[in-house]
């Protein structure tokens, strides 16, 4: 239709001429618009298939290391430029055994958009760092056992490292294996024992992970309760255990022993600890235990206890009870010798043998010595004479006293009265 108006454009007025030519220029725009808005819907449709989003400041990026240098090194990030990083920002980040290495992927925190040299500021410490407590809240909340490396060591515990970042493991939380067993409780030998762990690995479990303070706590016998708690329900109340004593204290010995199998089980090398008590080592009264037995020692025990995993042994529980012959050998109103073990405020225990012991009240004492003290008249390690006033075999006692012949005679007239009455009352009740 164009080319009809443009062949016939001589033959009208100049008026019709004119409206041809604009619309001519109408129709030349037109198609120009056409034009330009296909090419705008491809630039888009380009800028939409490659859309560069710009991160923000403290976001964190991933790049290729590309070049590195003693204190500086070059990380592409793509489409979004080149970064640095410098210094300590590249070496804290990576821990002891790290380097970086041209072509290895990294993660970094942008600091900056752009440097005094024009590259984008990264640092590698600050984006290892949050990842390192990442990873450390993900292990505790999933009661990861993990392994450690003991970097240094105070009167409190063990200075450990996880993911970088540093934390303390008390000695309260080491395991039996660790545990510094020191008689008198001296805390400079204490600390010269937790000084040998330094550069040994321990297996830990993660206690508590307070980013924001920067509080990292760790322990060794919780990583361990869940592989014991498996041994220990392999053992029974009863059983007799045989092992090696691993340590004494003022109340009582540790013993370790490897649990027993059942038969065509492999035997196992892992090893429980338990703990015989001072009451538990023998029938006699023992005031230290390290009169008794020392580390080094081998033992059997019988288990008499097993909670949660803690295991109580008993050493005196395989010997005879002497008390379950005491009334065979020894009668209430007998007068027998006996040495004084140990004088304390409410009287004097005597040993009358050395596995039957009895007690001589204060009160009692008083009643034959008037006005007398017990130490100025009965010295520890000497042998007196003793009446027995009582004997409770089930409970380990006897009543015992002094024998004076210098007391007055109503005195001992009272006293004898006094065993007749206790020793007919034990005649009852057998």
């Amino acid at each position: 239709m164009v080319f009809f108006y443009i062949k016939n454009i001589c033959s009208y007025n100049y008026y019709s001429r004119q409206g041809i030519l604009n619309f001519f220029i109408f129709m030349t725009k037109n198609v120009e618009a056409q034009e330009e808005k296909t090419s705008l819907s491809a630039m888009d449709e380009l800028f939409s298939k490659h859309v560069i989003e710009v991160p923000e400041v403290g976001s964190v990026v991933q790049g290729t290391v590309i070049h590195v240098a003693s204190s500086s090194a070059l990380i592409d990030l793509g489409s979004v430029g080149t970064g640095i990083v410098l210094g300590k920002e590249m070496r804290d980040g990576l821990g002891p055994e790290g380097k970086l290495k041209v072509g290895t992927t990294v993660t970094a925190t942008l600091i900056d958009y752009e440097n005094e040299d024009g590259y984008i500021e990264l640092s590698i410490r600050e984006a290892s760092y949050e990842k390192s407590w990442d990873d450390i809240e993900h292990k505790l909340t999933n009661r990861e056992v993990l392994t450690t490396k003991v970097i240094e060591a105070n009167k409190g515990g063990l200075m450990i490292e996880i993911n970088g970042i540093p934390g303390f493991l008390p000695v309260s939380q080491l395991s039996s294996e660790h545990y510094p067993r020191v008689e008198d409780g001296d805390k400079n030998k204490i600390l010269d024992l937790l000084k040998k762990l330094i550069g040994e690995e321990v297996h830990v479990r993660i206690l508590d992970a307070d980013r924001e303070n920067e509080k990292l706590i760790a322990s060794e016998k919780a990583a361990q309760s869940e592989k014991e708690r498996e041994l220990i329900n392999l053992l029974r109340v009863g059983e007799v255990v045989s092992g090696e004593v691993s340590g004494v204290v003022d109340f009582g010995a540790f013993v370790k022993f490897t649990p027993a199998t059942k038969e065509g089980e492999k035997k196992s090398t892992e090893k429980l600890e338990g703990l015989v008590h001072i009451s538990e080592l023998a029938w006699q009264l023992i005031d230290d235990p390290r009169q008794v037995i020392k580390t080094g020692d081998h033992v059997e025990a019988k288990i008499i206890g097993i909670e949660e995993t803690r295991i109580s042994l008993s050493m005196k529980a395989l010997k005879e009870d002497p008390w379950n012959a005491v009334l065979e050998k020894y009668k209430i109103g007998d007068v027998v010798p006996g040495k004084v073990d140990k004088i304390n405020h409410f009287g004097a225990f005597v040993y009358l043998n050395k596995d039957i012991h009895g007690l001589a009240h204060v009160s009692e004492f008083s009643e034959v010595y008037p006005g007398k003290k017990i130490e100025d008249v009965f010295k520890e390690g000497e042998t007196y004479s003793w009446k027995i006033l009582s004997i409770e075999p089930k409970s380990h006692r006897m009543g015992l006293l002094p024998v004076n012949e210098n007391a007055p005679k109503e005195v001992k007239l009272a006293k004898k009265e006094k065993v007749k009455e206790d020793k007919k009352e034990v005649e009852e009740k057998a």
